[in-house]
């Protein structure tokens, strides 16, 4: 949902599934960059909805860190994808829903 226009959008991301504290969660690789207006919305929201494998689940708590602080958090399938993946940064959300 934009945050000034209330329009939802949809926008293609990297998402891993991830263990975030000790809850499901996801990690995002922010392959357009950090500046991007979805990344300002659900930051400024504390959170969001997205749409994954058909199924639409809340996200919130969102935490922008290097790839490499955020890989540990990856789930141990999918972690040698994330780290090949030539991005610097990525997001971390945990599920709410």
């Amino acid at each position: 949902m934009g945050r000034r226009s209330g329009k939802p959008y949809r926008t293609p991301l990297n998402v891993f599934s991830a263990d975030v504290d000790g809850r499901a969660g996801v990690a995002i690789l922010l392959t357009y960059g950090p500046n991007r207006d979805w990344l300002k919305n659900i930051t400024a929201a504390g959170g969001g909805r997205m749409r994954r494998y058909g199924k639409t689940f809340g996200v919130a708590n969102p935490r922008r860190l290097t790839k490499a602080e955020a890989a540990p958090y990856v789930s141990s399938r999918w972690r040698p994808v994330f780290a090949r993946l030539p991005f610097d940064e990525a997001v971390l959300l945990t599920k709410a829903d």
